[in-house]
């Protein structure tokens, strides 16, 4: 007999040092293209006490909502449980473990820029999700 069970969702952790711009907005934007498929995390390595804002209102002009989202601190079984960790400008502070697939995404940090400056780095992180998503699961591209 076949076992009727899905196969296990890969699980990626995104990872910046604030866990409230870059690593947000990857998160969020993941988690929509995904629907489900995959199991989507992430957290910094210093995070701050509440969401870029100018990030939240570039999420919210495409559709998206943040608002069950919260700063998060790294923690070893995050970064244990990942299948793909992409880390976002948190230098030596980011984890590594051997067998993880790392991508280390070099992006502008939005912290305390406006929208206008915001929205080609969230447009740049749409377009890096969506490539991975594709070589996650390559019937979704």
């Amino acid at each position: 007999m076949n076992d009727p069970s899905p196969p296990p969702r890969p699980v990626v952790l995104f990872v910046c040092t604030h866990n409230a711009g870059r690593s947000l907005a990857a998160k969020v934007l993941l988690d929509h293209y995904a629907a489900g498929r995959v199991d989507v995390r992430s957290a910094g390595s210093e995070p701050a006490s509440e969401l870029n804002p100018s990030v939240v209102a570039v999420l919210e002009e495409r559709g998206l909502d943040a608002s069950r989202e919260f700063p998060k601190p790294l923690t070893d079984t995050d970064a244990r449980s990942a299948d793909v960790v992409v880390t976002m400008g948190c230098g030596d502070t980011c984890p590594f473990y051997p067998g993880k697939r790392y991508l280390d995404w070099a992006l502008k940090d939005p912290a305390g820029l406006p929208v206008d400056e915001v929205r080609p780095i969230v447009d740049d992180i749409d377009a890096r999700v969506r490539t991975l998503l594709g070589e996650l699961l390559p019937e979704a591209g």
